[in-house]
């Protein structure tokens, strides 16, 4: 049975700070490295992905066979041992969003190389699909279970979903080839990311009445990501620049980026944060290797600030929407 995605009003109407005097402002806050950790094992990749309000921690890392398995990194810096779904039958398993009781959720592929979504707790594993969908990834979930993330519907474009006590709604920004739910709050603040019709990512927020903020991209963007949001709606994620380099980015709205680069290196990205402003993320080295950091978020302190960049009205009508699948980003 096809499914209609419901396509919620889409708020662009954002005023963007000018540029000159902005970055020379003295920001509301500013971000302090704490610490740097590697999943157990020579040549991992260690890719974080959320962390709980004890500072917890769920990601994903790949070891140098290409196979990707969740981890759970507790706060006293143990770490569990690999999270592979039972029917992982592809060597693919991503730990994705962890809550204040150690549910765990995230994605893997199926038999047919299909994404299926999961939870986790207890050493038990629990598959998710959302129904009338050909894939489904869970990407995030709060402290009373409600969860965020994206599917296929049946013969439709991929979009954006929340399962909130149990009722599923689905969403999309419209002209989008993908839309990606990574994170909501307490109030079912949402946010994440999308793709347009040039193959350009671009982040959004949604507030709990269903109306959907964007696109949300810093000065200079050629590709936002944004990931994770708190109780307080303080959004973290990452952007591109015309450079080539990836910088991470806190989030506030309606308008502010606060930038953060891991020092020498040119891939930083934000992928959570929690109710205590801790953020948990990842940064790659001049040899190719990805390494999870854990930072926090300050009152005042110096660090470089951008505006929204304005909205942008395509000059050419915009390509009619196709069914594709857009694997999500971590």
């Amino acid at each position: 049975m096809k499914i209609s995605l419901r396509l919620v009003g889409f708020a662009v109407g954002l005023m963007a700070l000018a540029l000159t005097g902005a970055l020379a402002q003295e920001p509301s806050f500013s971000i302090q490295f704490v610490a740097s950790f590697d999943y157990p094992g020579t040549g991992n990749q260690t890719r974080p992905q959320k962390i709980n309000d004890m500072g917890d921690v769920v990601g994903i890392y790949v070891d140098t066979s290409a196979a990707s398995r969740g981890f759970i990194r507790l706060s006293n810096g143990n770490f569990s041992p690999p999270l592979v779904d039972p029917n992982d039958t592809s060597n693919f398993t991503e730990g994705r969003g962890i809550n204040n009781s150690r549910l765990a959720c995230g994605d893997y592929l199926d038999s047919s190389g299909s994404f299926e979504g999961f939870f986790f707790s207890q050493n038990t594993y629990t598959n998710y699909v959302v129904p009338n969908s050909t894939t489904t990834i869970v990407l995030g979930v709060n402290n009373v279970g409600d969860f965020a993330g994206s599917n296929t519907p049946t013969g439709g474009i991929q979009g954006a979903f929340l399962n909130i006590g149990g009722t599923v709604t689905e969403f999309a920004v419209p002209t989008a080839t993908a839309t990606l739910a990574y994170q909501l709050n307490a109030t079912n603040q949402s946010c994440g990311y999308y793709v347009d019709a040039s193959a350009v990512t671009h982040g959004f927020y949604r507030d709990s009445d269903g109306t959907v903020h964007g696109p949300i991209d810093p000065v200079g963007s050629t590709g936002t990501i944004l990931f994770g949001n708190n109780n307080g709606n303080l959004i973290v994620g990452r952007y591109s620049d015309a450079n080539g380099a990836t910088h991470g980015i806190l989030f506030t709205p309606p308008n502010r980026f606060v930038v953060y680069d891991f020092p020498n290196s040119t891939f930083t990205s934000l992928n959570g944060i929690n109710n205590q402003r801790q953020i948990v993320g990842r940064y790659t080295d001049s040899s190719g290797i990805d390494h999870g950091i854990i930072l926090r978020v300050i009152q005042g302190g110096s660090s470089l600030t951008l505006p929204l960049a304005p909205a942008t009205t395509p000059t050419q009508p915009l390509p009619p929407q196709r069914a594709m699948f857009t694997a999500p980003a971590y």
